[in-house]
């Protein structure tokens, strides 16, 4: 599958659908945050700081501070993506 559309979108302009999502399903912000951190690395104020620069999903995955050992564990697709 051709990654490269999806790394080339700001995370900054998906994060906002990430949230509204989650709402919709009972979930908070917060609890969004918990998670990308989780995969990440990032703490909080990391985290916003990608969203300021508005860095792409390539630069973002590229600069996390230690992608979680157990990402081959997650069996979720978001918006057909694993």
């Amino acid at each position: 599958m051709d990654y490269s559309k999806v790394f080339k979108m700001s995370f900054a302009s998906v994060y906002p659908h990430y949230i509204a999502k989650a709402e919709k399903k009972g979930h908070s912000k917060e609890e969004v945050d918990t998670i990308i951190c989780w995969l990440t690395g990032y703490s909080q104020a990391s985290l916003q700081e990608q969203i300021d620069l508005k860095n792409d999903f390539k630069t973002f995955f590229e600069q996390a501070p230690q992608i979680n050992p157990n990402v081959s564990k997650i069996k979720g697709v978001i918006c057909g993506y694993r």
